[in-house]
Order: structure tokens, then C-alpha cells, then sequence
């Protein structure tokens, strides 16, 4: 039963092959066996489980039907869920019970979706490892020495490993496509405002964007079906109707144009990621897709803008964790003072509480124009090469990553080198576009992805692109061996 996708699940339930609830122990027993090799997951929720599984077959006894009722997934542990323990990864909310659900959390929930926990993260999702974790470095199933990349790590070892089918993941500057290639699964991250982020702890308002991870185009379709959707409790959601995605994924790619930058090709890409982009690139035009080389030019500046924007947010979002209201409370404090630096101290790890100190420098009375706001006005220059570029194509094809997975700890005293590897993935979250990762081959037997960005609200023809890929060639059905 574990190497059912999401789909296959659905038909298995609907034609009466297995119960939810057989499922759910199938795989909760799974995570038990399994998940101490990786570290996947922060929170279990095996009594909501089986209650929710238990309610999915009841309402399937009933006629009900639907894609998500009884599918077993897992949450970030960002999402709010209510009386289970959201930790962001951190000390900080090591101890907090959020008393609400995220709209995520209660939209899938509705739509009969099964929670078997919630999954570990890069704490308060800064980081492109998995490694800044306050429960420790999440394992990449593909080589266990290797990280699955982040911040959506968890999730996506979880998924990887044939853990669950699916997970819901967030993407700030490439946290859902990244693990995604690192782990060999389709990743979507949708445009800015398609899903909701009321309940979603954030690390940098305007970049981040909740989306699925799972092991197929497919599979990402029906679980941002049961995401998507306007909500009134999120000032920044969009009210634009939720199209059926898996209605068009079927639709031929005859004619498609597809623009690949010449930027992306330079010197700090892998060659050995270049010719396996350049072989999806054929294996695409064979289905009917044309061709264009186009520029994107002010990619270049896009790094030094997003780690300006980025930690600016967060050191304003993340003021709120003092010791007062909630979360981690130093002890015995002398004053308030000494109560707000040695909470903070001890409960936020060293590189949030670098991000933090960055972005407070950036927004200081003197630096706001020559860091914040000038980074602001690149943010524009990089929404502009997109739109300028989609009026000669339709879809952007490049790497998803520079590199593959490296190894954990490599990285641990170079923050840079790690930044750098976001080169790809943070353009889409400056310009609020939809980004999707999917599989395209191996390096030293390390997953590799392809990155495909469409304009606003477009996620339709990403999963369209990634489907018809996923018909002609097999290598999302590859399993990490031992798993």
C-alpha cells in the first residue's frame, strides 16, 4: 500500500480495495519502523488518524466520494493545527498548542483528508538544508548523509521514503521546489495569494506561499485542489475561482512555447544538471513544445535582493516570539529586558537570530533607502523580465538547483554557499510567480530536478507540462533504495 500515489489511493478507496483506516495503520506503522533513519517528522497524530480515518470510511459508506477523502498526508509544522503542537522547528514554540487550524489544515481536513503528523523543518523555515532544525537534520532517504533540502525538508524525506503519498509544504524562496529535486517528487509552489496563509506561521509575508509536495503531477494537482481557494481571514488571498487542475492534464503540449534563460546556463551550474535539463528539453519538444532562447538580466541581482527583503520581514514577523504570550520563556528573568534577550536568546537558533539581526540592520534609520528600499525596486526589475519574457513564451524552463544534495554539515560554517543555491528557486517568490519541480534524472545517485515557472495563476499548465512529462519517462517512479 505504501507505494500508492495519491490517485491510486482514491481508486483503491472508491472501488472498495482497502478502508481508510487499514491504510492509515499500514503507514503509520511505516513511520514508526522507518522514520527514525530520517528524522522526518517533529509531531505524530496517531489517535486524530485513525478517528479521521475512521469518519473518511463512514462518509464513503454514506455515498460520498472524493479525491482527498481518506488520503493519508502530513502538515509543515508551520501550519497551525489546533491542540497539537506547532513548532516551527524551534525552540521558541517547542511548547505551543495552536488553539486554531490553519485554513490549509481545515480545508483539507474537510475535504476528508487524513493528518498522520506534522513534519520537520528548517526552524522558522529559514534555511535550505533542513539543518537549522531545532529536533536535528532531517536525512535525505536518497543517501542518508546527504540533506533533503529545505526549508520543507521533513516533508518531503517523508514522501520520498513512501512514508505518505503527499504533504502540504511552504515555499519562501524555493523551500517546496528545492526538496522537491533534492528528493526526486513534484513540487508546486503557487502563485502568491492562491493559497491561503491565515494559520501558516511566517517568516517573510510577502514571499511566502503554502503548496503541495508529492511523488507526481497528478498527485499535486488533487492536493491544491483541497488547498486552494480564497480566504476572507487573509488580507493577501486572491478571489480569482479555483479551476479544476486535473481536468487539464491530459491537454497536448502541440505548440507550447517554452523559454529557457540564458542566464540560468553559467558558470555555477553543475554541467552534468545542464544535460539532463538540456535531455527534458528535448524529450518536450518531442511532444509538441517549441523552443525559445530568452534573457532574464536581472537575475544576477536577485540573491542580494531577496536576503535583504527576506530577513527585513522576518525580524519584524518574528518580533512577536518575546517570552511573554506564548512560547519559550527564559527562567527566573531579572527585569523585562533581561526576560525579551535571554527568551530570545535561548529559544531562537544561530541562524534565525542571524536573519533576524540582518534584517533589523536593514530597516534601521539610516540603511532603509540604501538597503530596503532599493532592494524593493530590483524585486520590480525581476517581476519585469518575467512579464516582458511570458509575452513571447508560456512556460520558463531552467534547473530547479545548481547542485545536488550535499552532503550534511558541508555547508554548516559557509551560510553563503548555501544561499547560493537558491539562484533558481527565489525569482519566482520576488515576482509572485507559480513554480513548479519536477524529477529529470540523477547525479552520483542523487535526485536532480527540472523547474518550469508560468505567469499568475497559470499552476493549471504547470501540472499540465509536468503530467505529459511524467507519461514519457519514469524517473519520479524511482524508489530510494531501503525505502
Amino acid at each position: 500500500m505504501h507505494q500508492l500515489t495519491l490517485a491510486e489511493i482514491a481508486r483503491g478507496l472508491a472501488d472498495k480495495k482497502f478502508s481508510s483506516e487499514e491504510l492509515t495503520k499500514v503507514l503509520l506503522a511505516r513511520i514508526a519502523q522507518l522514520d527514525p533513519q530520517l528524522n522526518s517528522f517533529i509531531s505524530l497524530t496517531e489517535d486524530l488518524a485513525l478517528q479521521q480515518a475512521k469518519a473518511a470510511d463512514a462518509r464513503r459508506a454514506n455515498g460520498e466520494s472524493g479525491a482527498l477523502l481518506g488520503a493519508p498526508i502530513a502538515h509543515k509544522d508551520l501550519f497551525c493545527t489546533q491542540g497539537i503542537r506547532t513548532s516551527c522547528g524551534s525552540k521558541m514554540l517547542d511548547n505551543f498548542k495552536a488553539p486554531y487550524d490553519a485554513t490549509v489544515v481545515a480545508k483539507l481536513a474537510a475535504a476528508g483528508a487524513v493528518t498522520l503528523g506534522k513534519t520537520n523543518m528548517d526552524e522558522f523555515a529559514m534555511g535550505s538544508a533542513n539543518e537549522s532544525s531545532y529536533y536535528g537534520a532531517v536525512k535525505n532517504p536518497w543517501n542518508l548523509e546527504h540533506v533533503p533540502g529545505g526549508s520543507s525538508g521533513g516533508s518531503a524525506a517523508a514522501v520520498a521514503a513512501r512514508l505518505l503519498p503527499a504533504a502540504t509544504a511552504t515555499d519562501t524562496g524555493g523551500s517546496i521546489r528545492q526538496p522537491a529535486a533534492f528528493t526526486n517528487l513534484t513540487g508546486l509552489k503557487p502563485t502568491y495569494g492562491r493559497v491561503s496563509r491565515w494559520g501558516m506561521i511566517a517568516y517573510a509575508s510577502s514571499l511566502d506561499q503554502g503548496g503541495p509536495l508529492a511523488r507526481t503531477a497528478e498527485d499535486c494537482a488533487i492536493l491544491l485542489q483541497g488547498m486552494a481557494g480564497f480566504d476572507t481571514n487573509d488580507s493577501t488571498s486572491i478571489d480569482e475561482p479555483v479551476p479544476d487542475y486535473s481536468a487539464s492534464l491530459n491537454t497536448s503540449l502541440q505548440g507550447l512555447r517554452i523559454g529557457v534563460p540564458k542566464e540560468y546556463f553559467s558558470a555555477g551550474l553543475d554541467p552534468r544538471i545542464a544535460e539532463l535539463i538540456h535531455n527534458s528539453v528535448k524529450e518536450l519538444e518531442k511532444l509538441g513544445a517549441v523552443i525559445k532562447q530568452i534573457s532574464l538580466p536581472n537575475m544576477q541581482h536577485a540573491i542580494p535582493a531577496y536576503y535583504v527583503i527576506a530577513p527585513a520581514e522576518a525580524s519584524s514577523n518574528l518580533s512577536r516570539f518575546d517570552g511573554v504570550r506564548f512560547g519559550h520563556r527564559c527562567a527566573d528573568p531579572k527585569n523585562l529586558e533581561d526576560l525579551y534577550k535571554r527568551s530570545r536568546g535561548e529559544g531562537f537558533g544561530p541562524e534565525v537570530q542571524r536573519r533576524i539581526m540582518v534584517g533589523a540592520y536593514a530597516l534601521s534609520a539610516g540603511y532603509y533607502d540604501a538597503y530596503y528600499l532599493k532592494a524593493q525596486k530590483i524585486r520590480r526589475l525581476v517581476k519585469n523580465d518575467f512579464m516582458a519574457a511570458f509575452t513571447e513564451v508560456d512556460i520558463i524552463l531552467g534547473p530547479t538547483t545548481p547542485n545536488p544534495a550535499w552532503k550534511i554539515g558541508a555547508n554548516k560554517n559557509d551560510p553563503i554557499a548555501e544561499y547560493l543555491e537558491d539562484i533558481y528557486t527565489i525569482t519566482a517568490n520576488l515576482a509572485g510567480l507559480p513554480g513548479l519541480s519536477m524529477p529529470a534524472g540523477f547525479v552520483d545517485g542523487l535526485p536532480v530536478g527540472v523547474q518550469l515557472l508560468a505567469p499568475y495563476f497559470q499552476e493549471g499548465r504547470l501540472l499540465n507540462v509536468a503530467h505529459q512529462y511524467q507519461l514519457h519517462t519514469d524517473w519520479h517512479t524511482r524508489t530510494p533504495t531501503g525505502f
